[in-house]
């Protein structure tokens, strides 16, 4: 596990060229975020629903929630070793419910499989006050480090 690696990829301050692959987007959701633990395989934070990632409606954004799954997995596949965040593949994301401003959300992100070349991760975002599942993600990234492309 490189817990500096998993730091980096989730620090609140980061700027896009701290967090690799990233763009200014990334940035900006993943501020605010905070690292509650990370271990082998596992990644758990949270982060409160503020009006500069809501809907004019109030309502967390659901690009914010697929933008925090793809940063998550990333933190995951760090947080076990593999030594690569890999490149998206797919990401799905179940929406179950709504958050709205002031709430806080718990995202626990865990590794489901790391082969040779392919890696899949969930992540559960559920409301921290009433343990309530908001969404659930499954993310797949491809981890081969090289090509012949």
């Amino acid at each position: 596990m490189d817990p500096d690696a998993v730091r980096r990829t989730l620090e609140p301050t980061a700027s896009p060229a701290d967090i690799s692959g990233s763009t200014p987007y990334d940035s900006f959701v993943i501020s605010g975020v905070r690292l509650e633990a990370a271990e082998h395989g596992r990644v758990l934070c949270s982060f409160v629903v503020t009006p500069r990632i809501a809907s004019p409606q109030g309502y967390l954004l659901s690009d914010v929630t697929a933008s925090l799954a793809d940063q998550l997995g990333s933190a995951v596949f760090f947080s076990s070793g593999v030594g690569t965040s890999g490149v998206s593949l797919e990401i799905s994301v179940s929406y179950v419910d709504t958050a709205a401003i002031g709430e806080e959300i718990e995202v626990e992100a865990k590794l489901l499989r790391a082969g040779k070349s392919v890696g899949v991760i969930s992540v559960d975002f559920r409301k921290k006050r009433s343990g309530k599942l908001m969404a659930q993600a499954r993310h797949t990234k491809y981890l081969a480090v090289s090509s012949r492309l």
